[in-house]
């Protein structure tokens, strides 16, 4: 039996060896092991494995967990990231990660890349962004939607400061 994330086994893939003990897989089997090791996911979205969740009609139950490195998105089986939408070229662009943060890049697809409706070639995505290639649409969420906000620390200092200060003039008046 083969689990995500292992090839199948020999006799279930209908795999033979070729010289020297080399596996060879068939075709079919290899797309059975590239869905299998695809990363679409039903896990919560986190600051560390945000996910692409599709909003347009026909992939809305897509989800896709993003991991640290890069990763291709486009319509042929090959990338890392399918979009079966015939508006997404076949290697549409990469979704990496630098210095901590997710970037988008459009590899010269035909109908471009959008983040929050604007054409870019290179863009740092933020929580809520929204995501279109070509025609299709994707949120990007580092959390679940709906999920309270956390405040920022530096949000309370701010506000404790400003609250000293107000005593400290309250009491000098």
């Amino acid at each position: 039996m083969s689990h995500p994330g292992q090839p199948p086994s020999r006799r279930a893939a209908g795999t033979s060896s070729g010289p020297q003990g080399t596996r060879l897989f068939s075709t079919e089997a290899l797309r059975q092991y590239a869905s299998e090791a695809d990363f679409a996911s039903d896990e919560p979205a986190s600051k560390h494995e945000p996910v692409l969740e599709g909003i347009s009609p026909g992939l809305e139950t897509l989800r896709f967990s993003l991991r640290p490195g890069r990763q291709t998105i486009g319509r042929n089986s090959d990338n890392d990231i399918v979009v079966d939408d015939s508006s997404v070229s076949a290697s549409h662009g990469w979704i990496i990660i630098q210095h901590g943060h997710y970037v988008i890049m459009n590899t010269l697809s035909t109908n471009g890349t959008y983040v929050n409706d604007r054409r870019v070639h290179e863009a740092t995505l933020k929580h809520g962004d929204h995501i279109r290639l070509g025609q299709a649409e994707f949120l990007f969420l580092t959390r679940e939607r709906g999920a309270p906000r956390l405040i920022r620390p530096r949000w309370i200092a701010a506000s404790l400061l400003l609250v000293g200060l107000g005593v400290l003039a309250w009491r000098l008046i």
